[in-house]
């Protein structure tokens, strides 16, 4: 079996695979000071009932990937194992100004998303997590570019910091659009005002493609929360990362 493992700022993701297809998942919240045994400790009480045969990595947060290379090292030093990283085969050309510097997340995004969606044309993957990444992936599999803005959890936190009469709330859809009471509104800023965001820049997006077939993939732990209201996403896929780490797995 294999177990794939996507490190991202605010939370880890761990996927187990049976072939291609994911028979169990969890959530747990990244925490860059944690060691390599700590994380041994944590992963293998998930996994008690799997027997891993390979191992599929991507990260955005360096001092936790330091720390997963020594657990692979002193925990599983027999298991194959793949970390995406430059020099790592992904079959996912990147078309930008400097390759080095795209996060290993969007290409393991853009890899599923293409593979997925991408059989009639382009795809855009709306990822919705620390921050809200549109990635543009070519009908050809192509990394174009994208946009990054900062995600709905670190805007509505930055605002209740700075002012203050404002206060962090539950992130659920309000009423309406016009907020009847403080919460509300903030609500309603924050839900349909990112939902907003997301259209334009879809739309944008699409009229530099000049294409009439792009598929707009939602993806990440909060993606939940515009569904429905954004009307550009057409999909969500919430596993689409531990996909393409299985993908990038049986290419090397």
């Amino acid at each position: 079996m294999l177990l794939a493992i996507d490190v991202g700022n605010t939370n880890t993701v761990l996927g187990v695979f049976e072939g291609s297809t994911l028979v169990a998942s969890w959530r747990v919240k990244t925490d860059s000071r944690d060691t390599a045994d700590e994380l041994a400790l944590q992963y293998r009480a998930l996994l008690n009932e799997f027997q891993i045969s390979g191992i599929s990595v991507c990260s955005t947060v360096p001092a936790v990937l330091r720390e997963i290379r020594t657990m692979l090292q002193r925990y599983w030093p027999n298991v194959k194992t793949t970390i995406v990283e430059p020099g790592t085969k992904t079959g996912v050309p990147l078309l930008v100004d400097n390759p080095k510097e795209i996060g290993a997340d969007r290409i393991v995004n853009s890899l599923a998303a293409h593979h997925l969606f991408g059989e009639n044309g382009p795809v855009i993957v709306v990822d919705f997590g620390t921050s809200t990444n549109l990635d543009v992936v070519s009908a050809k599999g192509e990394f174009l570019g994208g946009a990054l803005a900062p995600g709905i959890e670190i805007s509505l936190d930055a605002l209740a910091a700075r002012a203050a009469q404002l206060r962090k709330v539950e992130l659920v859809k309000p009423r309406s659009v016009i907020g009847k009471n403080t919460v509300e509104a903030l609500q309603s800023g924050m839900i349909f005002g990112f939902a907003g965001q997301v259209d334009g820049l879809v739309n944008r997006i699409i009229e530099e493609l000049d294409s009439d077939n792009v598929a707009v993939v939602a993806t990440g732990g909060l993606a939940s929360l515009v569904l429905g209201i954004a009307r550009s996403i057409e999909f969500h896929e919430p596993d689409l990362t531990l996909i393409g780490l299985e993908l990038v797995f049986a290419r090397n």
